[in-house]
């Protein structure tokens, strides 16, 4: 569950402690609040508490890049002491800018939590492939709170064929930190269930715990552990461009992504940049949460952009099946201007299998502007622009 009171002053034992950044790439027409000192090329600047996601978006929008964030102790803790000394200084660790407070592991497998099925919907319309389900918890009896990129493990009831305990799976988490009914209270999936064929006996075999998910009813529990992951969190920038590229039930932290950005009313973070959806399915009833994706880019033209690659169904410009590497190559020129934003984040979701397509699609856009696109990509990877989440 979020708690919407985690982060106050009041409530944390960080209330008082005061933090010192360091920056690097600050333009020098003017500085952001705090007490800055330069040193080797860096600027240190002192932040309170409370200020900390205020002064990280000053430094975003001065063009500056947070390189270390050092804690230093309160008057507190230090008894009247001066906050940093020379004789006592602080370890410092390095933290990614924004996200200092993740939840991280706050359920395991040994205690998990017990939430409760709310709904169960299915979300490939007629003529689809498959039964994937959008399924929403109740979470509010706990104290589960998550990010949006977050994951979260379901252990399906029952045993396995050795009377085991069924180990967890982890699916990646639907909804924003505020749950699909906007009040703190709940967690939704995207989950397909997974079939096929045996390849010793050729009978069909479902997933344990997909099809555990798949069949559960309103009212019945689930076991629940993290949240985990911090590979996909959204970057606290709202002028930032994202460009998600998902297959199938990878969508669904790009649906958290989406409904944070441009459903919810936060006073903390109004989305003014670009997120660009690449999404591949077979069929066109396999586009999930279409009528709601549409909506939003009939609502956002200037923030929202959906480009769809349905396999089955559209052809590329060689008369094959069409991929999302065929859409990132048609939209070439545009994709290379993007990525050479500083504030660009490449997110990748779903199988496995369509990591080489999106490098092939990215080598064919980068060699237009005689760019080696796997050393271009290393670089993203060491500046944390290209997170890539896949099974």
């Amino acid at each position: 569950m979020y708690n919407s009171s985690a982060g106050s002053v009041s409530n944390t034992s960080f209330g008082g402690r005061a933090f010192r950044y360091e920056v690097v790439g600050l333009r020098q027409n003017g500085q952001p609040v705090g007490s800055a000192i330069r040193s080797s090329g860096s600027v240190f600047i002192t932040v309170p508490y409370n200020r900390m996601n205020q002064i990280m978006q000053q430094i975003a929008r001065m063009g500056g890049k947070i390189i270390n964030i050092e804690s230093l102790m309160s008057s507190a803790e230090s008894n009247g002491q001066p906050t940093a000394t020379p004789a006592a200084a602080p370890t410092t660790k390095k933290v990614k800018p924004g996200h200092e407070d993740v939840p991280v592991n706050l359920y395991r497998p040994n205690s998990p939590f017990v939430g409760k099925c709310i709904s169960n919907q299915e979300l490939v319309r007629e003529g689809g492939e498959g039964t994937v389900r959008h399924l929403t918890f109740d979470i509010s009896t706990g104290d589960l709170r998550y990010l949006e990129g977050q994951s979260i493990g379901i252990i399906p009831a029952g045993t396995d064929p050795k009377g085991k305990p069924h180990k967890l799976r982890l699916y990646s988490i639907a909804s924003t930190r505020h749950g699909d009914h906007v009040d703190d209270k709940t967690v939704s999936l995207c989950v397909r269930r997974l079939e096929y064929k045996s390849p010793e006996t050729g009978e069909q075999v479902f997933g344990v715990c997909s099809t555990y998910l798949c069949g559960l009813n309103p009212g019945d529990d689930v076991k629940i552990t993290g949240p985990v992951g911090k590979e996909m969190l959204l970057p606290n920038d709202p002028e930032a461009t994202i460009i998600m590229m998902a297959t199938g039930t990878g969508i669904a932290p790009f649906r958290a992504y989406l409904w944070r950005m441009f459903k919810e009313n936060n006073p903390e973070y109004k989305f003014k940049g670009l997120a660009w959806l690449f999404f591949g399915v077979a069929y066109t009833p396999n586009v999930l949460y279409k009528a709601e994706l549409e909506e939003l880019e009939q609502k956002y033209p200037d923030n929202f952009k959906l480009t769809c690659a349905i396999s089955r169904e559209q052809k590329n410009a060689q008369g094959g099946k069409m991929y999302i590497q065929h859409r990132i190559q048609e939209n070439a020129d545009k994709l290379w201007e993007l990525v050479q934003k500083p504030n660009t984040h490449v997110y990748i979701c779903g199988l496995k299998g369509m990591e080489g397509g999106i490098d092939e699609g990215m080598t064919a856009a980068a060699a237009k502007f005689n760019v080696n696109w796997a050393d271009y990509q290393k670089q993203m990877k060491k500046e944390e622009r290209w997170h890539v989440e896949t099974y």
